[in-house]
């Protein structure tokens, strides 16, 4: 029988990172995919990043992961979201050529060391005294592991459904994967139906694009910390609506909707509706934005971001013809929602291994969440944590107040989702110190230590600190008066007779980094001068958010035995045991963030860990 270290099943965002994470911790890793044209596939939006996304894409990459570095390569327009609010909520989104980065990426999976790449299926999970121990694959047979990642995004049962047409398949026409999840429930895992959904592909030639708006992007930063700021030949997106006479197609139709005469059993997103559910919901609302988008430079078809559907064929013809610019469309693909198995996320502990099976971990839209970003993110942690607990490592667990990916993670398996979870900036209560400038800062030290991030990238990433640090000595000290009054004339501001610090510059809300290197004395590295003006603008704010960090940390470090017994705790209310029991937190402050746990209980269980 052939055997591996690490088994990771499934080739999309999760397992791509989870098979690169393992294989460059030095295991022998086997990565299953059903085609290996699925390997990175964008079977959705032709983009990487977006609100909040971008942050998980730049904390991957900071650790040492691959996502942003292919992204950029593959780009076709970049720009920055929410950059007229604080720099806590600036997100990065790429529009990529998603050929193009499927190639880079199918390109760095099969030339990685210590890393097989198979196109099988996997059948069956392979289990003796409750550990993993190998996987059953359709052609290949058995084989052995000694740790395996589940990453089968939405393959497992799924079902491709528009109108009255239901059919088994995986997303893009790719094979669904309808075996393995028995296995899976035999061997105690417990499984939810979910749904989520795509809209059309038309024609680029068949669009009047002077009837739409043009949408360019801005001279952003690149998603990974070790990428050149290289130009490339930018892609336009466009923004157009729809109307009345959409909402009125859709709702005259709502009986031959599968969202709406029962088809679709599964739950959808909430924050990513299909065009028929935001109609229905906001009745009242006269129009929705839809953005067209390039799907690749030498792609013929241009994706209709706002208008996922499940509608009939017919009827979708008739409803993206009343939008302005798309009245003579033609389809190269018809909308559908697809149906899927997934795991309740809550069976996973916060290194994402699997409670019922030692060994087994789980990463990406089989954890219930959505999205490309959200399942590296958590590829990444699984895979990682395979490789650790094989060297009889602890495992590796960020906290909420450490990265985006803490607080994804940490919502999963702590408060679990009825619904494809999506990760937003609001989800992060410390997100003043989660920004996307600090991502390196925060979390390349830990991508070293593991073993994840270079030599260089940590070379990079002190170099940077160092040049913050020398740019924040600066905070007290006057800047040079002629140059100030310059500034201020320059900003349409009246300065004071005092001359002021560089510090008190930077907190002034016209001031810009850009208008501050002057002031620096020395060369200053661009990166390390936005960094440091961002602390010096917001340190009251930061230091007030260290002072909460230090207060959970204290929750944090109080430790609850694995087999700590919930039941035995009358003063506990009955809905606090039955979760305490149910989610089995490894702290006090994972306790204090389960759904159905009051402080109060809290405050019971913290005297019961004293007694015991």
């Amino acid at each position: 029988m052939k055997c591996f270290d690490v088994i990771v099943i499934g080739g999309g965002h999760a397992g791509v990172e989870a098979a690169l994470a393992s294989a460059r911790l030095g295991k022998d890793t086997l990565m299953l995919c059903q085609d290996l044209n699925t390997v990175a596939n964008m079977p959705c939006n032709p983009a990487i990043g977006g609100t909040a996304k971008g942050h998980l894409v730049k904390e991957v990459d900071a650790l040492g992961g691959q996502m942003g570095l292919c992204a950029d390569k593959a780009l076709l327009q970049v720009k920055t979201l929410n950059s007229a609010k604080g720099p806590a909520v600036f997100s990065l989104r790429g529009q990529e050529d998603k050929a193009l980065y499927h190639s880079i990426m199918l390109d760095v999976v099969t030339n990685t060391d210590r890393l097989t790449v198979l196109a099988d299926e996997a059948t069956e999970l392979l289990t003796e005294s409750g550990r993993v121990v190998g996987v059953r694959a359709a052609k290949a047979g058995d084989i052995a592991c000694k740790a395996a990642v589940l990453a089968t995004g939405v393959y497992l049962n799924s079902a491709i459904i528009t109108g009255e047409d239901v059919r088994e398949s995986g997303p893009s026409g790719f094979a669904s994967a309808k075996l393995l999840t028995a296995s899976l429930i035999d061997a105690g895992l417990k499984t939810r139906r979910f749904k989520t959904g795509t809209p059309a592909r038309i024609y680029r030639d068949s669009i009047d694009f002077d009837k739409m708006q043009i949408q360019l992007g801005d001279d952003s930063d690149r998603f990974s910390f070790m990428s050149p700021h290289a130009s490339f030949k930018e892609e336009p997106c466009w923004l157009t609506y729809t109307n009345e006479r959409t909402h009125r197609i859709i709702l005259d139709n709502l009986d031959r909707s599968p969202m709406y005469n029962g088809v679709i059993q599964g739950v959808g997103p909430r924050y990513c509706p299909s065009i028929e559910t935001k109609v229905v919901r906001f009745r009242d609302k006269e129009r929705h934005q839809i953005f067209v988008e390039p799907e690749g430079i030498g792609s013929d078809e241009m994706y209709i971001q706002g208008m996922s559907t499940s509608l009939p064929a017919d009827v979708q013809e008739q409803m993206y013809r009343t939008v302005a610019g798309l009245e003579h469309c033609r389809f190269a693909k018809y909308g559908y929602a697809i149906e899927y198995d997934c795991l309740d996320p809550l069976c996973l502990y916060p290194s994402l291994g699997c409670k019922a099976v030692k060994g087994l971990y789980a990463a990406g839209q089989i954890n219930g969440s959505s999205g490309y970003e959200e399942a590296a993110a958590q590829g990444l942690i699984a895979g990682v944590n395979a490789a650790r607990a094989l060297d009889g490592k602890e495992p590796l667990v960020l906290r909420r107040d450490q990265a985006y990916i803490g607080v994804l993670i940490d919502d999963l398996v702590t408060k679990g989702t009825d619904e494809p979870y999506r990760m937003m900036t609001a989800r992060a209560e410390h997100r003043i110190m989660l920004r996307q400038d600090n991502a390196d800062m925060r979390l390349t030290p830990i991508g070293y230590e593991i073993g994840l991030a270079s030599e260089e990238r940590y070379s990079r990433c002190k170099h940077k600190q160092a040049e913050i640090q020398k740019i924040m000595a600066l905070a007290d000290k006057p800047v040079d008066r002629a140059r100030a009054e310059e500034l201020f004339a320059r900003i349409g501001e009246e300065m004071s007779q005092r001359t002021p610090t560089f510090g008190e510059l930077c907190r002034r809300p016209a001031v810009r980094a850009d208008d501050l290197a002057l002031f620096a004395g020395f060369d200053c590295d661009e990166e390390a001068l936005r960094a440091a003006v961002v602390e010096l603008k917001y340190e009251g704010y930061l230091k007030k958010e260290q002072a909460a960090v230090n207060e959970q940390k204290r929750l944090e470090g109080k430790l609850i035995p694995s087999d700590f017994d919930y039941d035995s705790i009358k003063a506990l209310r009955i809905e606090a045991r039955q979760k305490l029991s149910s989610v089995r937190p490894m702290n006090l402050g994972q306790a204090s963030r389960i759904s159905g746990v009051s402080p109060a209980d809290i405050a019971v269980l913290i005297v019961a860990l004293q007694k015991r």
